[in-house]
């Protein structure tokens, strides 16, 4: 579409997430936003330029409020571990080795996504296992969960880890019955490989981030947040900022770890316009690890042959400190937690804690998977919102269950029982932290939701399911009111003209096939700015 003033789109069957009109076939933008939307037969007929959009169905922008843009674009050009590229620890073996003949001896060698459940072995590959592929060139293996990480012997001597090493607070070193690191270093302690690896400019990094906006742009991701921003070494703001300059179209909210923070936590106020593209939004930390990892603070122990509860990550009065330093800046704040343990100990510690913020939830619990009856009746009563991610029961079914159970895995994200309880809800991916070959695709999250069926068939608790046009509205609106991104998330008079054209229409089609859907064209402020084959730039 050239650019002009105004524009009407036309013959389409239009979504719209809006609760006051979810339908439309028609729409006028002006100057990037809605002006008016409803049926073309109320239309005046005016010169103006026409978009057909063919009667295809319309869709607000997705909005992924859970995600790790700068990881998933750097994961792209590593080594994937998981099906279908590899299905064992000797394949894995075979593909570093074919890597490092090709790039050489020089540098660290990087792959990702390994998950216990999907390698012929059912384990995690140790030191010993890597030392196969080499023993001169550092390498690390980070699990799919992102809690993780399986290194070589020569990574471990780089970061000093030996017999002797003691656990970081909030991390574990794996050691053999003779107290031996295995080369498996699970929640904080991977930070002491990933502290000697080097640093990446941000010349690097942002090209990186520009390459994979076009790929979000695909699967008609319009919002983006980063969950891990850092101030150090490098400043992820710097990053972002520039990979605009680059090229990326997506309204991003920034996230601040807390370790990052505590010295200095005061961020400078031009740094939090909500206004501006890019922004910082909140602060984030850790109260646990995964599920999939067995890593998350459980009540029940997990199943396996010894008592296992999880990692706590955080304490009471290190969540107070970050609240009280979110509030001080007027962000978020935002707590990773999975295990019922981790969840009670946020909701105790602040759901009687006033909210600072009056656009978006003061805060967010992330993920939220094993959340306990009173619990959810506490969040709901302080305003805490939660963020799941249901392509995480479709893709790590195997590790689930294995880690839980049928029952207990059944159990997991209760989506259906939170909205019922009236907490806000936002959908996600955490890409690329799932075991999927493509873990940002909204359409798998969704249809998760609504089947609660997981991709091999198994039920994954068919009671929390919930209705498609929810589903995606918690991708949409929902996804807005727990960011705070202003007037997105749905189209409706005053809001930016971000949506998306599907190829077929997702609201009349059986269930099983919404991972089948894809994007046709995308649109940002009424510009197309994704066209399937042929990206614009």
């Amino acid at each position: 579409m050239k650019h002009t003033d105004e524009c009407v789109f036309v013959n389409g069957e239009i979504f719209t997430s809006n609760l006051q009109q979810p339908y439309a076939n028609a729409m006028v933008v002006r100057d990037s936003k809605i002006v008016w939307i409803g049926d073309q037969a109320d239309l005046k007929d005016e010169n103006k330029d026409v978009i057909d959009l063919q009667g295809r169905r319309v869709l607000p922008g997705f909005i992924d409020a859970h995600l790790h843009p700068l990881y998933l674009a750097k994961v792209s050009n590593q080594i994937s571990c998981m099906p279908p590229i590899v299905h064992s620890i000797q394949e894995l073996i075979v593909k570093i080795r074919e890597q490092i003949e090709v790039e050489g001896t020089q540098g660290w060698m990087e792959s990702w996504g390994y998950d216990e459940g999907k390698l012929a072995e059912h384990r995690a590959p140790t030191r010993w296992d890597l030392d196969q592929a080499s023993t001169e060139v550092p390498i690390v293996i980070t699990r799919t969960c992102g809690h993780s990480v399986s290194v070589n012997s020569k990574a471990l001597e780089l970061a000093g880890i030996h017999k002797d090493t003691q656990n970081p607070p909030g991390g574990e070193i794996d050691k053999d019955s003779s107290g031996v690191p295995t080369g498996i270093l699970r929640e904080n302690a991977k930070d002491l490989v990933k502290k000697v690896m080097p640093i990446e400019t941000i010349e690097d990094n942002a090209t990186t981030l520009a390459n994979l906006s076009p790929k979000l742009l695909a699967h008609g991701i319009t919002g983006i947040t980063e969950m891990m921003a850092k101030c150090e070494p490098v400043d992820y703001l710097e990053i972002y900022n520039e990979a605009k300059t680059k090229g990326l179209k997506q309204r991003t909210v920034l996230y601040y770890v807390w370790e990052d923070l505590i010295e200095q936590p005061s961020i400078d106020v031009n740094r939090l316009n909500k206004e501006n593209q890019i922004h910082i939004g909140g602060i984030k930390l850790f109260s646990d690890g995964s599920v999939s990892g067995q890593t998350a603070w459980v009540e029940t122990s997990f199943i396996g042959e010894n008592e296992n509860f999880g990692i706590q990550t955080t304490s009471k009065e290190e969540l107070l400190a970050a609240a009280d330093a979110a509030e001080q800046n007027g962000i978020q704040l935002v707590v990773h937690a999975m295990g019922e343990q981790a969840i009670d100990l946020i909701v105790n510690t602040l759901y009687e804690k006033k909210g600072w913020l009056t656009d978006a939830p003061s805060i967010r619990i992330e993920h939220a998977a094993m959340p306990t009856k009173l619990a959810i009746s506490r969040a709901s009563e302080a305003g805490i919102a939660f963020v799941p991610q249901p392509i995480f029961l479709f893709a790590e079914i195997e590790s689930y269950l294995k880690n839980l159970g049928t029952e207990r895995t059944k159990k997991t994200y209760p989506v259906k029982t939170m909205l019922e309880a009236g907490i806000k809800v936002a959908f996600s991916s955490d890409a690329p932290a799932t075991a999927w070959a493509d873990p940002v695709n909204p359409f798998v999250g969704i249809k998760s939701a609504v089947t609660r069926i997981a991709y091999d068939g198994t039920d994954t608790g068919k009671d929390q399911r919930i209705d498609l046009p929810t589903a995606i509205t918690l991708y949409t609106r929902g996804a807005q009111e727990v960011t705070g991104i202003p007037s997105v998330g749905q189209l409706a008079p005053g809001y930016f003209a971000d949506f998306i054209v599907l190829d077929r229409d997702i609201l009349n089609i059986n269930p099983v096939e919404i991972d089948q859907v894809y994007v046709e064209e995308t649109y940002m402020n009424g510009q197309l700015v994704y066209q399937k084959k042929v990206d614009l730039v």
